[in-house]
């Protein structure tokens, strides 16, 4: 088997083996999977530029045409030097292509084959593996340790600290795709250079989930009972322009996942916020165990139809939408706090 281990792919990507020239980058993170096909045919020639050194395939000419791979493989180039060969395999299955050229006894040539999300038994996935001179390089989510490097990578090109906050509220914000992540740690080095620390409230500035950081501040104000500070935070969405819709279907979320935690709260099942899955955000933890504590899931019960009933009026009334979700909102937080005095 020459499926390389997800932990060693950084590794082999950047020191290639010589042994396996053909290389298999695919999985669900096309972000991921871009950046390491690039390294990978940066690494092989010397001018990605030059069409000599570097021929590049696409699956549609490869299922029309699969002699062309080896072809390409055993093309000695026109000025000499080293050649690769990028094939972009889309959705095609390239498999008959791939085959003959690993029957191949040897070839100076490092061919990239860039895929997506191969199930485990897909024929050019399985062909790879089972391959002793070919390496197949899974690309998934960066989980928390990646995104961590990541940001220290990133920050320490930039010559930037990150206050801890900061770096603790950043780290939930990114993955899912590598290249929106770099994009986003790009932007927010763009936006705090010349500081001396980037802060949290240049993350909340930035970072293109602050729209849903926003969202939470302004449902966490009006469950915990904070008014004033919900105004302040409604006041911020209507200047961003947020809409009403939004704020309401993050209201809504919010008081039936309360709900949920009450109800086993008051069951006695040992609930602990601490075991959510996934984890709640380290900025939002102290609201909602104050969320938690003052209402009963009953009560919670009568927030969800009184919710409902709002996005009602203001779907009726588009006008008075902004009007109508604050007031509702407001009427929440002031109750909530009346209740804990």
């Amino acid at each position: 088997m020459t499926a390389v281990k997800p932990a060693d792919v950084d590794a082999f990507v950047a020191r290639p083996d010589p042994k396996r020239p053909v290389v298999l980058v695919f999985g669900p993170d096309a972000g991921l999977v871009s950046e390491r096909v690039n390294t990978l045919v940066k690494a092989a020639v010397d001018d990605v530029g030059d069409p000599f050194a570097l021929a590049r395939l696409d699956g549609e000419e490869l299922a029309a045409e699969p002699s062309r791979l080896v072809e390409e493989a055993q093309t000695i180039p026109l000025f000499g030097g080293r050649r690769a060969v990028w094939v972009k395999a889309a959705s095609r299955n390239i498999a008959a292509a791939v085959e003959p050229l690993l029957a191949l006894p040897a070839f100076e040539c490092r061919v990239v084959i860039e895929a997506g999300d191969l199930r485990r038994n897909a024929p050019l996935r399985s062909l790879i593996e089972r391959a002793k001179n070919a390496a197949a390089l899974p690309c998934y989510a960066d989980n928390e340790k990646d995104r961590e490097r990541l940001i220290d990578d990133e920050m320490r090109a930039a010559r930037l600290k990150l206050a801890p906050d900061a770096r603790a509220l950043l780290v939930p914000l990114l993955g899912g795709d590598r290249q929106a992540s770099r994009s986003e740690l790009a932007k927010l080095a763009l936006y705090a250079r010349g500081q001396q620390q980037v802060g949290v409230d240049d993350v909340a500035a930035v970072v293109s989930d602050a729209s849903a950081l926003a969202l939470d501040d302004i449902v966490d104000a009006a469950f915990a009972g904070r008014p004033a500070e919900l105004e302040t935070q409604l006041a911020k969405a209507r200047m961003a322009g947020t809409s009403a819709g939004s704020i309401l279907f993050a209201a809504q979320r919010q008081v039936a996942q309360l709900h949920k935690w009450k109800t086993a709260i008051e069951a006695g099942t040992g609930f602990s916020l601490d075991a959510v899955q996934p984890p709640v955000n380290f900025r939002r933890k102290g609201s909602i165990e104050t969320a938690l504590r003052l209402w009963s899931a009953a009560r919670l019960l009568a927030a969800m139809t009184e919710l409902a009933d709002t996005v009602l009026q203001s779907r009726r009334n588009a006008d008075l939408a902004d009007t109508i979700a604050g007031r509702a909102l407001l009427a929440i937080a002031a109750n909530v706090r009346r209740s804990a005095a």
